[in-house]
């Protein structure tokens, strides 16, 4: 998984929409408030790992993980801990930044993790484990899109990076609903790398957005096989 967009609205505001790629026969539970450590957490629920690829927390900040570091690479039998587990871990600490510069990544899967956070101003933050070494930056509050690098290749991410650059060009203004139509219907017909995929192993489950507006954050997430839709705000 997966494909993420990320667009600033305001100074404060920002839409990101995350097309979750996965095996067809893993479950998940539709997003719920969860209160762990004093802390409220809403996120859709891995039912095998119990944990989460998005999620958000009441410390405004959200977290988005995509499978997979800045290449490809061979997953071993087995991990010493779930990635979907740190994303609830992040999401709850009070010091998030000092949690990532001193978490022990050492044999956890290769992954990408988009951190934004809005206590004080917007900020937009990218963790990358290549499982050697972590690599966090601090990205500019511009429009941007990542693909997995477990699924897709450099010239595919090129591709759908020209798509979302024709998408931007082609729109007065960015709404939750021409961002959800872009997720749902860009490509060229090719179900191998359209941002709705199906390669039968692994294909787009579902469609998470997470829209925050004057303080207010609202999470929709659709299932793509019931087209069951469910909205919470936290």
């Amino acid at each position: 998984m997966c494909t993420v967009s990320f667009i600033p609205t305001s100074e404060n505001d920002f839409i990101l929409t995350s097309n979750r790629d996965e095996s067809p026969f893993r479950n998940t539970l539709i997003p719920n408030i969860y209160e762990e450590d004093g802390v409220k957490l809403l996120f859709p629920k891995d039912e095998l790992a119990g944990g989460t690829w998005i999620g958000t927390s009441d410390k405004k900040r959200l977290i988005c993980l995509l499978n997979g570091g800045f290449i490809s690479h061979v997953p071993k039998k087995s991990y010493r801990l779930s990635r979907g587990i740190i994303v609830t871990h992040f999401l709850k600490t009070d010091d998030v930044y000092g949690a990532i510069k001193n978490f022990d990544f050492k044999d956890i899967e290769p992954f990408t993790i988009i951190l934004v956070t809005w206590e004080s101003n917007l900020k937009l933050h990218e963790l990358v484990w290549d499982g050697n070494q972590s690599h966090f930056i601090e990205k500019p509050l511009k429009p941007i899109i990542w693909s997995s690098s477990l699924l897709y290749s450099e010239e595919i991410k090129r591709k759908r990076q020209i798509w979302f650059s024709e998408f931007l060009e082609n729109q007065q203004i960015i709404t939750t609903e021409n961002l959800l139509n872009f997720h749902k219907t860009t490509g060229e017909g090719n179900n191998e790398i359209d941002l709705i995929m199906d390669r039968g192993f692994v294909k787009t489950k579902s469609i998470t957005q997470f829209s925050s507006e004057s303080g207010v954050g609202i999470m929709r997430y659709e299932d793509l096989k019931t087209n069951l839709i469910s909205q919470k705000s936290i």
